[in-house]
C-alpha cells in the first residue's frame, strides 16, 4: 500500500473551553492509503491531555512505512493487529485503521454499515456541544446553531445557575460534560437539580481514576453516568459495567474502528449504554463515525460542525440531526 501524511490546522468557529483547557483550533493528521487505484482515508487529532501530536504520529508512522509499503491488505482487522504488534501508539492506529477501513469499503464497493450488516433507517442524533464561555456567548452559540440535543461543557463554580439560565433559551435536551471537574458528593446533589432542567445524563463528571467515588455515585446518581476519560482502551469496558450506566468510546484513543466495534459489543453484553465520540475531527474523522450510528445508543459527532472550514467531504448533519450518507463507499470520504 502506499501511503501519504499530511498535517492540518482546523480552525475552529468559536473557542472551545471545558474544564481543563481552550483553544482556537484544532491539529490534526490524515492519513491516506492507496491500493489498487482507490484511497482510504483516516484521521487522528492531536491531544495534549494524552500527550499527542502530529508531528508524534508522523513520526511513529515514517518509522513503518516501509512495512506498511510492502504489508499484504486484506482486511482492516489484519492490518490493525500488524500495527499493534509494531507498538504504535492508539492515536497513530486510529488514523491508520480508518483509512484502512475506508479503503476496505471502497475496494469491496460497499459502505461500512453495509459490510457490517447493519441499516441506517434508524439512528440516533449527535449532540451539538457548547463550550464553557460566559453565559451570554453560550446563550449566542446556541441561538446560532437552533439543534435538538445539546452537550453542555461545565466544571465552573455556577454550574447548575449556568444550566438554569440556557433552559430559558431552548427547549432542547441537555447533555452535561465536566470533564473530570466534579467531587461524587457535586455529582450526587448536581444530579436531581440537573434533571429537573431536562438534563438526560451526565458524562464524565469524576477523575478518570475516581473508582471508590464513581461506585457512590453509581448507587445516588437520579441521572445516568457515562465515562469518558475512564473509558479508553478495551480492557477498560469490564471495569467500567461496575461504576457507570454507559460508555463514551472515542476511535482515536481505543485506537481506531476495529476496537471500537469490539467494546460496543461487550458494552451491550454486559448492559451498558453505548455512546461514540468526537475529538473536533473534520468530516474524514466523523464520517467514520458516522458508519457505526446503527449499533449505538447516543452520539458526539458534530466536530465538523464546529469548524470555519472544512477539509473534506463525507457524511452530512442537518439542521434536525438528520444525516445525509454520500452514494461513495468505505466511509465515503474525499478530500477537498
Amino acid at each position: 500500500m502506499q501511503i501519504q501524511l499530511k498535517k492540518y490546522k482546523l480552525h475552529l468557529k468559536h473557542t472551545f473551553s471545558i474544564s481543563r483547557e481552550s483553544h482556537d483550533f484544532q491539529n490534526s493528521l490524515i492519513v491516506g492509503l492507496t491500493l489498487n487505484g482507490e484511497t482510504g482515508y483516516g484521521e487522528a487529532t492531536s491531544n495534549p491531555y494524552y500527550k499527542i501530536t502530529v508531528e508524534s504520529m508522523m513520526q511513529e508512522i515514517n518509522n513503518i512505512s516501509s512495512d506498511i509499503d510492502t504489508f499484504n491488505f486484506t482486511t482492516p482487522e489484519v492490518f490493525h493487529q500488524f500495527l499493534v504488534h509494531k507498538g504504535l501508539s492508539n492515536f497513530a492506529i486510529c488514523a491508520l485503521d480508518l483509512a484502512a477501513h475506508d479503503l476496505y469499503g471502497k475496494l469491496k464497493e460497499k459502505p461500512l454499515y453495509s459490510l457490517w450488516e447493519t441499516s441506517i433507517e434508524k439512528y440516533p442524533i449527535t449532540n451539538y456541544t457548547i463550550g464553557i464561555a460566559s453565559i451570554e456567548e453560550m446563550v449566542a452559540k446556541m441561538k446560532e446553531k437552533p439543534w435538538p440535543i445539546y452537550k453542555i461543557k461545565l466544571g465552573t463554580d455556577n454550574d447548575v445557575a449556568i444550566v438554569k439560565e440556557l433552559r430559558q433559551h431552548t427547549g432542547a435536551i441537555f447533555r452535561i460534560d465536566a470533564n473530570c471537574a466534579w467531587t461524587a458528593e457535586e455529582t450526587i446533589y448536581n444530579a436531581p437539580l440537573l434533571k429537573d432542567l431536562g438534563v438526560e445524563f451526565l458524562e464524565q463528571p469524576l477523575k478518570a481514576d475516581n473508582w471508590e467515588g464513581m461506585e457512590k455515585v453509581m448507587h445516588h446518581s437520579v441521572l445516568p453516568i457515562i465515562a469518558d476519560e475512564s473509558c479508553i482502551v478495551e480492557s477498560d469496558v469490564e471495569k467500567c459495567a461496575l461504576h457507570f450506566t454507559g460508555i463514551n468510546i472515542k476511535l482515536t484513543k481505543c485506537g481506531g474502528l476495529t476496537p471500537a466495534l469490539r467494546m460496543i459489543k461487550r458494552g451491550k453484553e454486559l448492559g451498558l449504554k453505548v455512546m461514540v465520540g468526537c475529538m473536533t475531527e473534520s468530516t474524514v474523522g466523523i464520517s467514520a463515525i458516522a458508519q457505526l450510528l446503527p449499533q449505538l445508543d447516543y452520539v458526539d459527532m458534530d466536530g465538523a460542525l464546529l469548524l470555519k472550514e472544512d477539509i473534506a467531504e463525507g457524511v452530512t448533519i442537518k439542521s434536525n440531526g438528520t444525516v445525509i450518507f454520500p452514494e461513495l463507499h468505505g466511509s465515503g470520504v474525499t478530500l477537498l
